[in-house]
């Protein structure tokens, strides 16, 4: 374990701050589900502690969400921690199988869904025109290509408009390993040699996991921007009428709460209808559950995670607006009594 570990370790003072907004704990109850518990759990680990399967429970389920660092008193960061000692036990061939799946699905295939057909088959036949070369470059992401094409094909109708194009053989963008323990770095090397070779200077992406990744992750202080932000500064140029709906957002936590993108999409959607905020928003935004491989490695956990966010719904709304897939993905399978909608959906509606 390194030293920027061990510290953020050592500033855990167990206050129990965590426990009361961690959303594991929220349902599994127990302390090896909070952030202190983990914190306990990894320091152990370094001390050399066996892994067993309640290890692997303990630093598998959470879902990086940063809730806990955002709220911590004493300035710790579980999430890093976490990440980090995921990492140095995959170094060790210390995973479960959901975290062997990923890797060898996203190195083996471009992709950690598994899927074997044409990524950018979302494209149509409009991939025939693309620019070589642009200023920006639409990153689709894994889920946008192969969960969602027609939404992907819709946020590129309109991006393309302003002079986008995309990566021809664009892969995954790594977060998935990064969140579980492996290395992207295979990724990582073909999807910047692609970014060099369009001569884009920003990177523009719909999926919060991808925001993150290539944001904070990739070498070179790429300029990333997600298509909220990219959209907020041309709704003039696009033709917007109101609608009269109103609509609740929930904020995705690698967008939000970890980069601090709150109020482009907040902007979006006073353009064309009225927004009623969910109980916890912003910066204190409840997780879907699917972040951090829990959704693969824990879809039932996934799933009631996703039940409890979903209770924050407001009463009166006709929509819940989303502005990242996995997020779009898990709150879905938590059965709402109102539709889901990408942000990209909403402002279609809008676009007539």
């Amino acid at each position: 374990m390194n030293n920027s570990d061990m510290r953020s370790i050592l500033k855990c003072v167990r206050c129990g701050t965590c426990r009361s907004i961690c959303p594991v704990f929220d349902v599994v109850g127990w302390e090896s589900a909070s952030s202190r518990g983990r914190m306990l759990v990894a320091h152990g680990v370094s001390q050399g502690m066996d892994v067993d399967n309640g290890v692997f429970d303990s630093l598998n389920t959470c879902t990086t969400c940063g809730l806990c660092e955002q709220m911590c008193p004493s300035g710790a960061s579980p999430v890093k921690v976490i990440e980090n000692v995921r990492h140095q036990l995959v170094l060790q061939g210390k995973m479960t199988g959901a975290q062997k799946s990923l890797r060898s699905e996203a190195i083996g295939k471009g992709n950690p869904l598994g899927e074997t057909k044409e990524r950018m088959a979302w494209l149509g036949d409009c991939g025939k025109d693309i620019a070589k070369t642009a200023d920006y470059v639409f990153f689709a992401g894994c889920l946008g290509s192969y969960r969602y094409p027609e939404l992907t094909k819709r946020t590129f109708d309109i991006l393309k408009g302003f002079g986008v194009t995309v990566l021809e053989e664009e892969v995954c963008c790594g977060s998935p390993l990064l969140r579980t323990g492996s290395d992207p770095s295979e990724l990582i090397s073909k999807n910047l040699e692609q970014i060099k070779k369009t001569g884009a200077h920003t990177i523009i992406t719909g999926c919060a996991g991808c925001y993150t990744a290539l944001k904070n992750d990739y070498p070179g202080n790429l300029d990333v921007v997600h298509v909220t932000e990219f959209l907020a500064d041309r709704l003039a140029e696009l033709d917007l009428k109101k609608l009269d709906l109103k609509v609740t957002y929930h904020d995705p936590c690698h967008l939000g709460r970890c980069n601090g993108v709150f109020d482009a999409p907040r902007q979006i959607i006073r353009s064309v209808c009225d927004l009623e905020e969910m109980k916890n928003n912003r910066e204190k935004s409840k997780c879907c559950g699917a972040g951090g491989g829990v959704l693969k490695g824990y879809p039932e956990l996934s799933l009631d995670i996703s039940k409890k966010r979903l209770e924050e719904i407001p009463k009166d709304v006709d929509y819940l607006v989303t502005a990242c897939p996995l997020c779009r993905t898990n709150l879905k399978r938590g059965g709402p009594e109102v539709e889901v909608l990408d942000i990209i959906d909403l402002l279609e509606k809008a676009m007539g």
